[in-house]
């Protein structure tokens, strides 16, 4: 049982993690992104609006990431891991 859970935690380390990360930066980016659209863009309705939707979209990834990790954690947790 021991190499099991020593083959996840490697697993864990050398892909999943790294992979979370990045997909949570690309998720910051697109927010901050929108945010930047919004703000350069506070004359234009159009380029508010897509500011808006990059920074909603933004936030909805950085959650589920977040849900993602947790959800990862529970299950490590509830098999003993």
């Amino acid at each position: 049982m021991t190499d099991i859970a020593g083959f996840i935690d490697k697993v864990k380390i050398a892909i999943i993690n790294p992979l979370l990360a990045l997909i949570f930066a690309a998720s910051a980016v697109v927010f901050v992104w929108g945010a930047v659209r919004y703000i350069l863009g506070s004359d234009n309705e159009e380029t508010r609006a897509t500011g808006s939707q990059h920074m909603f979209w933004g936030i909805i990834g950085m959650f589920i990431i977040v849900a993602v990790g947790g959800i990862i954690s529970i299950i490590r947790n509830t098999i003993g891991a």
